[in-house]
């Protein structure tokens, strides 16, 4: 039987991701993630070009189940000879320093969408996604980043992290609560409120006068794509 954690393991362990080997092996996204999800199996020719991207043998796919039953079936003989190899291998390995498994993946607690657009309800009821990068970054929350008015900086859909500060200066950039919504923005302090100035030049900048309470939550400190899981 084919084993769809393994697939993921050692796709993890090169690095690889989903999209790039569905396109190596010309079918849709989809169709990959159901082999590793254990939906579906690849038949021969895609396990084949599958083994090869991952550089292995199509065996190395076949499930502990699998190996039990092909040695079952083996005669006396044929179990001896396989019993004597494996443990020459397991000696072997025990003397071989084995590789540290797959990249080190720091895992961020992400709440609910910061518009980096229009505006968006800040934290509400506290719920998370958990999602993976590959550097750990100091900072006191994680928010989804929605919108493109931060583009080139700040993409829809990736992770902004906020160290929950004061205003340090003008034209550093903030996660700003104001009239219910929250905002990424460059902030500039003006005498009757918070000019609240985006990268995309598309959009106009905002204004949120003092007496309506215009709140700054945090410095951005970073931001990042999440890695595939």
């Amino acid at each position: 039987m084919f084993s769809a954690k393994k697939l993921k393991e050692r796709r993890q362990q090169l690095k690889l991701t989903q999209a790039f080997l569905a396109r190596e092996l010309n079918i849709s996204r989809p169709s990959y993630c159901n082999w590793e999800n254990g939906k579906t199996k690849p038949n021969q020719k895609n396990l084949k070009k599958l083994a090869e991207l991952l550089q292995v043998t199509p065996n190395y796919f076949l499930s502990e189940h699998d190996i039990v039953t092909v040695y079952t079936q083996l005669n006396q003989n044929n179990k001896d000879k396989v019993m004597d190899f494996s443990q020459d291998l397991l000696t072997r390995q025990g003397k071989i320093a084995e590789p540290e498994f797959g990249p080190k993946r720091y895992p961020y607690k992400v709440f609910e969408k910061l518009s980096a657009g229009t505006g968006f309800a800040y934290f509400g009821d506290g719920n998370f996604d958990t999602v993976f990068y590959d550097e750990e970054i100091d900072h006191d929350f994680a928010s989804w980043v929605f919108g493109d008015s931060m583009e080139p900086t700040f993409l829809n859909g990736e992770v902004a992290l906020i160290k929950q500060t004061g205003f340090d200066y003008d034209g550093a950039i903030y996660a700003v609560e104001w009239d219910g919504q929250t905002y990424i923005k460059k902030v500039y302090r003006e005498e009757d409120g918070l000019r609240l100035v985006s990268i995309n030049k598309r959009y106009a900048d905002k204004f949120a006068p003092y007496d309506e309470n215009p709140r700054i939550i945090g410095l951005i400190v970073g931001n990042f794509m999440p890695l595939e899981s």
